[in-house]
Parts: structure tokens; C-alpha cells; sequence
């Protein structure tokens, strides 16, 4: 090693960074981390300034989404790091590979009590796939590389790495780590010929897809095989751009408020094929669709994470494997002479289709089931939309039909992630439309972001949903305490006039009719923009009302 080959550790970490194919990086500045602000200066990699930590791992995380490759994020000490706090229960909870880089005290003042010091494996230890420190410089090019292993293998997850201010300024000779290609764990052939075999002998078989670790490969790859089977395909919470929505084989989401006859089908399915997701709360319908430990389907749950496997269902075959491996390898498997269940396939699209084609009529002059569907009708086939949390997501869930990664939306029920996710997309891929759908509380869990977007002349639409509440948990309240308003009511600002404080383009929708040309202006203005939509309260959701939910509460009440 010669002495040409020194480098700072600020240094030597940009330029892991950049051997790992890393383009965009999400950042709010600190004094903690200068001497890695100050290599990315000259380094070929884009800085995307944030307003705020949560936004900048938020953002992270979608760029993670969209390439596969974690999503890099880099935040100051204490504060700085549990605001990104929220961005890394996302990726956790949502299996996304992300890396958050936190600038730390120098190493010969820890234990004092610090400006900002923490102690980082404590803070982020349970809900982190890995929590490290770097006490060394030419330990470096080895830790990265290895969190760049930990983020991508298995059940992807976010890795933290803490570095202390000292060591990012002295210099170190090391030699540089390769390119990480996680490892693949492949299905076995006895494993695929038991698949057949169930396959084989089914009579109303369904496919769940869910989870992460896929490739627009796979993706294809599965859609093969469902059509060689004449398989109906559904994907779990909040992962409909696994299988293409305008797929004669798609079934439908599982999530939140599913289609009932979706529902049904899999309760009495003889034989679900599960591949990548877990059937968390959410898609399980509170575990109710299949008993615990052992379901009445016979269940094929295919899992990157062997200690998944068997942790909540007993599977009658457990396959551990990636879904890229897994859905590579389904071309070994051979439909039956005759299909036995070659009808449903049919029924499971006619029933998708009846569900999402048309939207109820709810109380107020604004009906977002309808704005969906001009969406869907008028956009491009490969438009991002990303949401956070809240009842305004169901009518976009349902009603929009997505692509290979259009949808960018928390399955861990995060407010404020479709702003700073909307953000991050078209950081990452500006050729492409994006649409954020957010509610009222939850743009403004992280609205200025909006200031980011205005920044770097990113083009997003955003369509605030206003209906003055934080409308789902009024909804849980009128259910269980009916007519009992408490601590979910607001008073909102205009939030056209908002866009327009940062030079957007801002309109206020209150009609459904009015809202087509109002996108297309916002669109026309090549501005970041937001559409501030008034729907009434009573509209909480394409099948029901607030009234509704209070009276039936009330009557219950009565009977007991």
C-alpha cells in the first residue's frame, strides 16, 4: 500500500459509495459528517438536499425501491438521527434495503455526555437489521461492503452505521472493497417437483404475492407461470405493482377494506401459493384467513428468511428462496393435462374488474373513486404513485391499476411517507410521472419537503385529500365511541397558496368535474403542484359513511 493510495475516511467512504453504484444520496447537512459532504463534492454522485431527517430516509427509502439497490441516506447526531428514526421503521417493517449514515461525537469524548451523543446500537438495535460503528478508516471499504450484504440478503432491512467526526478526517491506505452482489438463496428440486405435485392435485388454488426482493424479471417470470396455470393472482398490502393490474390473471389486492369476493376466494382456496410476503396483520385480515398454526388451505409459503418460515403458519411446503430464484425456477414446473379450476381464473378477473371499474357515489361534490379512475384512464402505464397513511389511500388503492414499481406507499402505515417518497422517485427517475396522494394530516407530517422539490425543479402533483380530520382514526372512534369527537379534528391552511409560497403551481379542486383540467394545468406548468381536493367527512369510504359507522355503534350499544 503506498502512501499515494491515503485518503481521508470521508474520503475512502465516498468512494465505497460509488464502487457500489450509488447515484443519489438524501441528506439534511451537519457539522457531525463535513468531511463526507466535502468528498461528495467532487464525486459523481447526486446530493439531494432535505428539509428534514425522516423526509431525507423517507426519500431514501423509495430510491431503494425503484433500483433495488439500498437507498443511501446521511444524517447528523442525536436529533438529527431519531428524526430519520421513522424512515428506518419503514424500511424494517417494509423489508426495504436502506443504509443510514449518522455522523457521531469524536471517539475520545464518548461516554461524557456529549453534544448529541447517543448510543446508537441502543437506539436503533431493535427495529435495524444491523447497528455498527466505525472506529477506524481503513475499516471502511469492509463495513460498507458488508452492509451493503446485510441490506439486500435474506428479508431485506435497513443497516445504521454511526461515524465518529475524528475518523472521517484522518487519513488511512486501504484498498478498496468490490461490488456487492447479494447471495440468492434458490429453491431445491425436490421442493419445486412437492409444488407440482400440490399444484396437481388443487381444485381452487390462488397466488399472493408480496414482499420485496423482486425484479421486473420475476415479475414476468410469475406471470408466465400464472398463465401456463390459469392461476388467479393476487399481491398483498400495498404491493399491487408486483403483477401487472391489467393482467387477464390479476385478482386483486389484499389489504385494507379488500374486495369481499377476493376475500372469500382465498378463505376457501384448497391451495395458496405465498410468495415473498409474510400475511401480516394487515393482509391477513387480523390473521383471520388462515387459522394459526396450521391452516385449513394448504399453504406454500416461498420466504428469503428461513426464520420466517413456520413463525406464524405452519406451511404444508416451505420453500426457502428469493422470489427472483423462486420465480426463475417455477419454468421446471408443468400445468396439468386438464386444469381443474380453469373457470375461476375467469370469475377471480370478472369479480376484480366489477370491484374497481366503477366508483360508489359518497356524500360531497368531490368523489375521489371517480379522480382515480380518470387517473388510471389518462396517465401513462408506468406512472409512480406514492401515498402514507390514511382513509383517502383506499379509493387509490382500489381504483388505480398498476405496472412494474408504480406504487410507493408504506406498509407499516407511516403518515407522511408519500411526500418525501414522491420527492425521492422523481429525484431518481425524472423522466417518469409521479403523483402523491396524501391527506390532509399526513402532508403535513412532511409537507416541506415541498421546498425540496421546489429546489431541485422536480415536477410532482401532489393531491392533498382535505376533509378536515385525521378521517381514519375518527372513523375507529365513531365505531367505538360514537358521537364522542376527541383529538382528531383540524383547521387546515389553504394548501394551494402553500405550492405557491415555494413558486409551485397550486389550485383548490371542490368539484369532481373541475378536477381533470386543474391536473392538466398543474401538469402544463412543469412546477412541482398541489391540487388541495375538498371532500366532505362523510365520505371516509367508498362503502360507507361516518354516519353509517355512528349509527351502527349506537345500535350495538342499544343490544348490549
Amino acid at each position: 500500500m503506498t502512501k499515494a493510495n491515503s485518503r481521508t475516511g470521508g474520503q475512502i467512504l465516498v468512494d465505497q459509495l460509488a464502487i457500489q453504484g450509488v447515484s443519489d444520496v438524501f441528506c439534511v447537512p451537519g457539522e457531525s459528517y463535513l468531511a463526507v459532504l466535502d468528498a461528495l463534492h467532487d464525486a459523481a454522485i447526486k446530493i439531494t438536499i432535505c428539509r428534514q431527517e425522516g423526509g431525507a430516509c423517507m426519500a431514501a427509502d423509495a430510491s431503494a425501491r425503484l433500483t433495488g439497490r439500498p437507498g443511501i441516506c446521511f444524517v447528523t447526531r442525536g436529533p438529527g438521527a431519531t428524526n430519520a428514526s421513522p424512515g428506518i421503521h419503514i424500511a424494517e417493517h417494509d423489508a426495504v434495503p436502506l443504509i443510514l449514515f449518522i455522523g457521531q461525537i469524536e471517539r475520545g469524548i464518548r461516554e461524557r455526555g456529549a453534544f448529541q451523543e447517543m448510543d446508537y446500537r441502543a437506539v436503533f438495535g431493535s427495529f435495524a437489521k444491523w447497528v455498527t460503528e466505525i472506529d477506524d478508516p481503513a475499516r471502511i471499504p469492509e463495513i460498507v461492503a458488508r452492509a451493503f450484504h446485510v441490506a439486500c440478503q435474506g428479508r431485506p432491512g435497513p443497516v445504521v452505521i454511526a461515524l465518529p467526526e475524528d475518523m472521517l478526517t484522518e487519513h488511512a491506505s486501504v484498498a478498496d472493497a468490490p461490488y456487492i452482489e447479494p447471495a440468492v438463496t434458490w429453491p431445491g428440486l425436490t421442493q419445486m417437483a412437492q409444488l407440482q405435485k400440490l399444484l396437481w392435485a388443487a381444485e381452487r388454488p390462488i397466488a399472493i404475492l408480496g414482499g420485496s426482493g423482486w425484479s421486473e424479471k420475476a415479475s414476468q417470470s410469475f406471470q408466465r407461470f400464472a398463465e401456463r396455470f390459469a392461476l388467479p393472482v393476487a399481491t398483498s398490502f400495498r404491493r399491487a405493482a408486483l403483477f401487472p393490474g391489467a393482467h387477464q390473471n390479476y385478482a386483486g389486492e389484499i389489504g385494507i377494506g379488500p374486495n369481499p369476493k377476493l376475500r372469500a376466494r382465498i378463505e376457501t382456496a384448497d391451495l395458496v401459493l405465498l410468495v415473498g410476503g409474510r400475511m401480516s396483520e394487515m393482509p391477513s385480515q387480523s390473521y383471520s384467513l388462515f387459522d394459526i398454526p396450521v391452516p385449513r388451505q394448504k399453504l406454500v409459503h416461498v420466504y428469503a428468511d428461513a426464520e420466517e418460515l413456520g413463525r406464524v403458519y405452519h406451511p404444508t411446503l416451505a420453500i426457502h428462496a428469493s422470489p427472483t430464484a423462486f420465480a426463475a425456477a417455477l419454468e421446471s414446473v408443468q400445468p396439468p393435462k386438464a386444469i381443474a379450476w380453469v373457470q375461476t381464473q375467469a370469475e377471480a378477473r370478472a369479480e376484480y374488474e366489477a370491484w374497481t371499474n366503477a366508483a360508489p357515489p359518497v356524500p360531497g361534490a368531490v368523489n375521489m373513486g371517480e379522480v382515480s379512475l380518470w387517473l388510471r384512464d389518462h396517465l401513462p402505464a408506468d406512472t409512480i404513485y406514492t401515498n402514507g397513511a390514511g382513509n383517502y389511500a383506499i379509493w387509490p388503492g382500489r381504483f388505480l391499476r398498476h405496472g412494474w414499481i408504480t406504487q410507493l406507499a408504506p406498509t407499516s402505515g407511516s403518515m407522511g411517507y408519500g411526500m418525501p417518497a414522491a420527492m425521492g422517485a422523481k429525484r431518481v427517475c425524472p423522466e417518469r410521472t409521479v403523483v402523491c396522494f396524501a391527506g390532509d394530516g399526513c402532508f403535513l407530517m412532511n409537507g416541506q419537503e415541498f421546498a425540496t422539490m421546489a429546489q431541485y425543479d422536480l415536477a410532482v402533483i401532489v393531491i392533498v385529500v382535505d376533509n378536515g380530520m385525521y378521517g381514519t382514526i375518527r372513523m375507529h372512534q365513531e365505531r367505538e365511541y360514537p358521537g364522542r369527537v376527541s383529538g382528531t379534528e383540524l383547521k387546515n391552511p389553504d394548501f394551494a397558496a402553500y405550492a405557491r409560497a415555494f413558486c409551485g403551481h397550486g389550485e383548490t379542486v371542490e368539484r369532481t368535474q373541475d378536477f381533470a383540467a386543474a391536473f392538466e394545468r398543474a401538469e402544463a406548468s412543469g412546477k412541482p403542484a398541489i391540487l388541495h381536493v375538498k371532500v366532505s367527512p362523510e365520505a371516509i369510504t367508498p362503502t360507507t359513511t361516518l354516519s353509517a359507522i355512528r349509527k351502527a355503534a349506537e345500535e350495538r350499544q342499544v343490544k348490549s
